[in-house]
């Protein structure tokens, strides 16, 4: 049954990546990359399970807040156009 969970995932990251390239405007494309992050964490959760090894778990977790912090960055840049502070006029 989590071999099926595994393959069900991997081709809905497969579809995340085909919108991600295929999107129309960037914001398209952005929460296409932020569903596959999300799809990857659940593929390293099903795979800690499949393993059994519990260490995959922490990995998952950190992988989920690096995946939150790039979507926030990239979402700052596509917004402002720059990483760095606003010049106050």
């Amino acid at each position: 049954m989590l071999v099926v969970t595994a393959v069900a995932i991997l081709i809905t990251m497969t579809l995340a990546l085909i919108r991600a390239t295929l999107g129309p405007t960037v914001f398209d494309r952005v929460l296409a990359i932020n569903m596959f992050g999300t799809k990857t964490v659940l593929l390293i959760c099903v795979v800690d399970f499949m393993t059994g090894r519990d260490d995959f778990l922490d990995l998952a977790l950190l992988y989920s807040l690096m995946n939150f912090i790039g979507m926030v960055t990239l979402l700052r840049f596509t917004e402002y156009g720059s990483f760095g502070e606003e010049p106050v006029e």
